[in-house]
Formats: structure tokens, C-alpha cells, sequence
């Protein structure tokens, strides 16, 4: 579907193409129209199939059609990063248009805080917020909701995992009741249904293309021991300077750092980030790699959802997520707007049952590659769960054993 078939205004049409948008994503052409109906939405879509401009563009639309002032919509994120990825998409989409927007997070210095207060006062139309600073300023007393007619949860699951539960029913207790709500989440757990039920009024329910990477993405595997993932990585990233964008993953932020300087040892082009960076050196690491300064970013699932960089050329999974949605998340990274990628997974031997775990939830076996023969032998693939440990049972009666006599010896007769 072209965008073009949408009923937007000359405003948003303009900031479109200037955008470069031209087909429409499956979850663009079915969320767009009810939304532009001012229907309640639940969503469920994965990284990278356009959900952000899914509901970004019928909104402003929407918001354009409003008298100006006070604070139009709000959309609660996860995370810091993904706040300012947002931000970034309405800057474009409303170029050409009269719309305000500001990114409230955590982690600022004291002139961002003022910024965010400032905008808040002032009544910016959109509120892009993780949920705890914005319980903040809730907090201070520093917010007024009246005029507010969209709330946006976007990775709704996501910011249940970190524990947002109750700051986003205090957040949606001070809102308006009549207003128009949208969730968008990668899964739809129970706890997600609950909580849809609880803030949506009878809403519409688009359902695209769950937890399947994008088919553009070549995964594979490797079957390694500890020992051997410093010296395979380095080997396959060994000369491989046309690969521009790389990203490894790691399941602790412990591990970002040793990685790095391992990297940087071999004369890699290598950063890291992970949730421990002030706010400003992880500003500065993500600009380094999008505008291609920086070869390799070495992160913690902080990115695996929340950033948006299209030409991203190799994911590295250097350990396998413990949750098999993570792996559709990480590797989603690659491959996005219908491009190429590669997506590759180093497995120990503890960690081969989560693996099977994920090509269950893909529904496809993932092609196992041979370690470079210098490396040594590696694990076989052989995914099969812990034999549980047979529990005895203690009896309270106890039994009389008597000792037997060795055999061709007799008693002595007294």
C-alpha cells in the first residue's frame, strides 16, 4: 500500500517524502486507519516492521486538526534511547509542520532537567517519557494532563519486564478518561492483555507477523567453549572492513568492557554501552557508530530494542539471551526495511537448550557452523534439558539389617 492512499494533510504528506516513506509496512497499513478513526489499538508487532511511524504519523496528523496548546499526547518508552529515537522520527515526519515534542528521561544534568521542565510547563503537544522520570515531575506537581487526547505505550512488554507496572497505572490514573490509547508491544502476554484490558476502551487488535526474524537475515550458529569466543570473534571480523555497522551483544555489562579492550587490543574500530554510561557518554558512543566512526558496538540488551539505524551489517550474539523473544529482538537489529544482514550466535554447551528454545520459537533450525580447525574441538549440538536429580525419600521406620556371615565359617557352639 502507498502512503499516499492515506488521508494525511499537506503537512505531514510533505514531511513523508521528505522522509523518503513510500510502501507501506504491513503494520503501517492496518494501524493507520483505525487510528486516523480514533479507535483504542493493541498492537502486536516486532522490531523492525515501522510501528513507530505506525502511530507517529495519524497522530500528528490528528494533532494538527486540534486547537494549539497544553500537552497533546503522551507516549511512555522503556528506555532513554528509544525516547530520542522517537523524538528524532517526529522531528522529521513534522517538519513542515507547527509540533512540538520533547524527550523526558533519566540520567540528564541539570540543564536537561531544566529543559524538560521548561517544555513540560510550557505545554509541549507530545511527551515522549520512560515512566519513572515522568512519575518525577508527577510527583512535583509539575504536569498538567487536561489537555491530553493520545496516550502511546510503545514496547508496552518490554516496560513490564523492567518493572513499570505500577508507575504506568499511577501515570494513566492522572490522565483524562476520554482519550485515545495505543499499545504496541512485540508480545502479548497475559500480563499485557491485563493490562490492556484495564486502560483501552474497546479497542481494534492488529496482530503482524509474531516473533519471526525478518526473512532477509542469514542466522547462524557456532558451537564453542568459553575459552574459544575471543579468538573466533576476532577471526571473524579479522579483514572484514566492509562490514561498516557491527554490533555484538553480551548478556552482562560486566562483559562489555573486558570485550572492548580485548577489540581494541587487535586494532578494531570498538566502543561499548551499557546502562552504568552517564547519559552523555552514551550519547556520544551512538552518534560515533551511526555516523560510522565507530566499527563495532559492543552493548547490552539496552539496544536490543530502542534503536534505529537501517544499515546495520552483522549482529553477534556472544552469548544466548536467556529469553528466546530477545534473540528476534537482537538480531532484528539486521536486515531492517526489507535490506540484508547477518545474524550469528556463539553457543556453549550450558547454553544449547535456550538455542533450542529459539529455533522453536522461529520455527526453523539454524544453520551450525564448524569453528576454524586452529581453534581446537568444540562442543557437539546436542540440546538435551538437565536429567533432574532423583529425590529419596526419608522413611521414619528404620530397617534391621543384619550382618551377614562370610561364607564356610560357623558359630562356635558355646
Amino acid at each position: 500500500m502507498d502512503f499516499s492512499e492515506f488521508d494525511f494533510g499537506p503537512e505531514i504528506w510533505d514531511g513523508i517524502e521528505a522522509m523518503g516513506f513510500q510502501k507501506a509496512t504491513p503494520i503501517q497499513e492496518h494501524s493507520i486507519p483505525t487510528i486516523l478513526e480514533g479507535h483504542d489499538l493493541v498492537a502486536c508487532a516486532q522490531t523492525g516492521t515501522g510501528k513507530t511511524a505506525a502511530y507517529l504519523l495519524p497522530v500528528l496528523d490528528r494533532i494538527l486538526d486540534l486547537p494549539a496548546g497544553g500537552i497533546n499526547t503522551v507516549i511512555l518508552v522503556p528506555t532513554r534511547e528509544l525516547a530520542l529515537q522517537i523524538d528524532q522520527q517526529i522531528q522529521g515526519f513534522s517538519y513542515f509542520a507547527d509540533v512540538s515534542a520533547i524527550p523526558i528521561y533519566g540520567g540528564g544534568d541539570g540543564s536537561t532537567w531544566e529543559q524538560q521542565k521548561k517544555a513540560i510547563t510550557e505545554g509541549s503537544d507530545v511527551l515522549i517519557a520512560t515512566p519513572g522520570r515522568l512519575i518525577s515531575y508527577i510527583n512535583l506537581q509539575l504536569i498538567d494532563f487536561s489537555s491530553v487526547k493520545h496516550l502511546i505505550l510503545d514496547e508496552a512488554d518490554r516496560m513490564l519486564d523492567m518493572g513499570f507496572y505500577n508507575d504506568l497505572v499511577k501515570i494513566v490514573d492522572q490522565l483524562p478518561k476520554e482519550r485515545q490509547t495505543l499499545l504496541f508491544s512485540a508480545t502479548m502476554p497475559p500480563k499485557i492483555r491485563k493490562l490492556a484490558s484495564n486502560i483501552l476502551k474497546d479497542p481494534k487488535e492488529v496482530n503482524i507477523a509474531i516473533s519471526k526474524p525478518a526473512e532477509g537475515i542469514l542466522q547462524c550458529a557456532y558451537m564453542v567453549y568459553d575459552k574459544q569466543k575471543h579468538a573466533l570473534i576476532t577471526s571473524l571480523l579479522q579483514d572484514k572492513s566492509d562490514l561498516r555497522s557491527i554490533i555484538v551483544f553480551t548478556s552482562r555489562k560486566a562483559d562489555v568492557d573486558g570485550l572492548v579492550k580485548e577489540m581494541k587490543r587487535h586494532k578494531f574500530s570498538c566502543e561499548g554501552i551499557h546502562s552504568d554510561l552517564d547519559q552523555k557518554a552514551r550519547e556520544n558512543v551512538l552518534l560515533s557508530f551511526k555516523n560510522r566512526h565507530t566499527q563495532i558496538l559492543v552493548a547490552t540488551d539496552i539496544l536490543s530494542r530502542g534503536i534505529d539505524i537501517d544499515t546495520i551489517d552483522l549482529v553477534v550474539n556472544y552469548e544466548v539471551p536467556a529469553d528466546a523473544e530477545d534473540y528476534v529482538h537482537r538480531v532484528g537489529r539486521t536486515a531492517r526495511a526489507e535490506r540484508t544482514g547477518v545474524a550469528i550466535t556463539f553457543v556453549n554447551q550450558d547454553d544449547q537448550v535456550k538455542f533450542k528454545r529459539i529455533e522453536d520459537l522461529i520455527e526453523r533450525d539454524i544453520l551450525k557452523l564448524p569453528v576454524p580447525p586452529e581453534l581446537g574441538e568444540s562442543p557437539v549440538y546436542n540440546p538435551q534439558p538437565p536429567k533432574k536429580k532423583r529425590k529419596w525419600k526419608s522413611s521414619s521406620k528404620k530397617k534391621n539389617f543384619k550382618k551377614k556371615k562370610p561364607a564356610g565359617k560357623q558359630e562356635k557352639k558355646k
